[in-house]
Order: C-alpha cells, then sequence, then structure tokens
C-alpha cells in the first residue's frame, strides 16, 4: 500500500505502485454497495523443529461489510462470524473492522477486532478501487514492482503486480490482480513472541474486482515464513503457511447506497 495506515497491515494503496500513482483505497463517486455478503475461510500451519510444535488452525463463516457516507468521505464496516477449529476442538467467534475512507484515499483505521486476519478491511488489497485506477489496471502489460508491509510480521515484501484474466465472479465480471512478492523475517513469531527467528517471507495471491465497480469480489493470499530460531545452541527450523480466501456470496443483493443520520 502506498500508505501504512494501520499498524503494518496492508490493503491496493497499500501497495506502492509507480505505474498506477492513482491507486486509492475507494471509488468516492459512483455507485457503491450498502451490504455486501462474502464466504471467508483459511488455515494457519505451523511447524517448529520436527517434532516439538507442529498446529493448524481453521477458519470458515460468513462476513458483511457495510458502507455509509460520512461527511465527505465513506464509513467501511466488516462484520465476520467465524468458526475457528484446532485439534482441541470447534469455537464460535466474532471479528470487526472499521474504517473511514478520506476523500483524498487515505484510510484511517477506527477499530481493529480483528486479530486473525479474517475481514475484507484487513487484507494485502483495497476493499475498492476508484475507476480510473480500475482503467489502469485494464491497460496493464508486464509487470510493476511494488513494495508494501507484510500483514502479520510487520517486515517489508518486495515483488511484482501483475494483470490477471478476467472471470466471473458471484455471477459478476471480474478483473484479476496477481501479486508476488518476498522479503527477509527477522523478529518474533506471529502469535509466539518469545521465539526469533532469522529467515524469509514469502506472498502471493490473486484479487478479483469487479468491472463496474471496482469492489473487491475475491481474494486468495498465502503468507510463507520460513527459516530458523535464533539460537547459538542449535538450528530449529520453522516453517509458517497463512492461508486466507474471501468470496463475495452471488446472492448478495446490490443496494443503494446508505446514508448516515
Amino acid at each position: 500500500m502506498s500508505q501504512q495506515n494501520r499498524n503494518g497491515a496492508i490493503t491496493i494503496t497499500r501497495l506502492a505502485l509507480p505505474l498506477l500513482s492513482c491507486m486509492a483505497m475507494l471509488a468516492l463517486g459512483g455507485s457503491a454497495l450498502a451490504d455486501q455478503r462474502y464466504s471467508i475461510a483459511g488455515t494457519d500451519r505451523y511447524q517448529i523443529g520436527v517434532h516439538e510444535l507442529q498446529t493448524r488452525i481453521s477458519y470458515s463463516g460468513k462476513e458483511t461489510l457495510t458502507v455509509t457516507r460520512a461527511g465527505s468521505g465513506k464509513h467501511f464496516s466488516a462484520r465476520v462470524r467465524y468458526t475457528r477449529s484446532d485439534q482441541t476442538g470447534s469455537v464460535p467467534a466474532q471479528a470487526s473492522f472499521d474504517a473511514l475512507m478520506l476523500p483524498s484515499g487515505e484510510q484511517r483505521d477506527e477499530a481493529n477486532a480483528d486479530p486473525n486476519y479474517l475481514t475484507v478491511l484487513n487484507q494485502p488489497f483495497s476493499v475498492q478501487l476508484d475507476l480510473p485506477t480500475l482503467h489502469d489496471l485494464a491497460r496493464l502489460r508486464g509487470r510493476i514492482p511494488f513494495d508494501f508491509p507484510s500483514p502479520m510480521t510487520g517486515g517489508t515484501l518486495h515483488g511484482y503486480l501483475s494483470r490477471g484474466q478476467f472471470a466471473t465472479v458471484a455471477n459478476r465480471r471480474a478483473i484479476g490482480v496477481n501479486f508476488d512478492a518476498e522479503g527477509p523475517m527477522q523478529g518474533p513469531l506471529p502469535d509466539h513472541p518469545a521465539m526469533t527467528l532469522d529467515g524469509t517471507m514469502h506472498m502471493h495471491g490473486t484479487a478479483y474486482y469487479q468491472t463496474g465497480t471496482a469492489l473487491l469480489l475475491s481474494l486468495d493470499a498465502t503468507l510463507t515464513i520460513s527459516g530458523n530460531l535464533q539460537d547459538p545452541k542449535k538450528a530449529t527450523p520453522v516453517s509458517i503457511v497463512y492461508k486466507r480466501s474471501i468470496r463475495a456470496d452471488s446472492a448478495s443483493p446490490v443496494l443503494k447506497e446508505a446514508s448516515t443520520h
């Protein structure tokens, strides 16, 4: 993203794209969705050492994204109800994220209660592009470089962005964006702050935006962390893989934009 506006998380104006300088998070003009529903899924896989720690956590649920006018900007609110499952069983959980989008495209986070990175507002790509950016994307040829902070570790990733294929997502025409980036990982492990890692990160995935509204309809992202624990006595290998998948539900109604009172 072009701005680090949420404690190291990222979204497409979170991507520093020199050839897409208009990449704002939000189309302030034109129609918008008052409510969009998504299906969400994800897995976290940890392996530390050969047999010392092996964990798999999975997530599945439903999300509602609501957009309202807020002065000259817009307010985005995401609410998720999901099930978290691991080797001990399954438990219901909730997550939420609220953000204000300014006319400049800057996102100001108001409330982040999404520790597992499941809301559409807490992902590598923006929830909505402006229409000029969408048109630039449709004409993009080849790859362009970008840099952005990792959503889960705060480290910086360097990579390339390219236009993907046109497709039908949730019964709507969409254009794809492919991304691939990597960078060093040096510091405490996510969810295991007492352990310090010296290694690398690699993130790749694809996002799809609706061609008419520039709304994010689908996102698949995988972040892989690998390396060794910083222990002078022995080298302990570490492998962590985060996968997140978000899909717009085809049954979601396209509503007129809501207004605040």
